[in-house]
């Protein structure tokens, strides 16, 4: 199933959606939660749904791509995370068990989850001058 998932944002009309919601996103991690996250949420449930991940609501939490937790307008519909969350939880269990799960798991992270950078640690950095 995460294979698919995987699978899922590489198709061309998923990885132009995801295109859109990172350009609309400009790098700001509020907008990446406004656009990007139910886009990737959509996308990972359209896959799930099959395998028997409620796509119902039932225990979610309700985003709307332009509202953020708020009720959704009929031109944003509603995504439900329950579904999402119990596959990622799922997930989760078992990285620590299975090398090439976790290797999925990182590569579906990277998929729509911003990088993060480290501030710079060693010698001559953290703001003091050498001479």
């Amino acid at each position: 199933v995460l294979a698919e998932v995987i699978k899922a944002f590489g198709a061309p009309e998923n990885a132009q959606r995801m295109e859109e919601a990172r350009d609309n996103a400009c790098n700001d991690m509020g907008k990446m939660l406004q656009f990007l996250l139910p886009a990737a949420t959509q996308i990972q449930q359209d896959v799930i749904k099959a395998y028997g991940f409620s796509n119902d609501g039932e225990g979610g939490l309700l985003l709307s791509p332009r509202k953020g937790r708020q009720r959704a307008s009929a031109s944003f519909p509603p995504l439900f995370l329950a579904g999402v969350l119990k596959f990622a939880r799922l997930i989760k269990s078992y990285e620590s068990q299975d090398p090439e799960i976790a290797s999925m798991s990182g590569k579906l992270k990277a998929m729509f989850l911003p990088p993060m950078t480290l501030p710079p640690h060693g010698a001559g950095t953290g703001g003091v001058a050498t001479s």
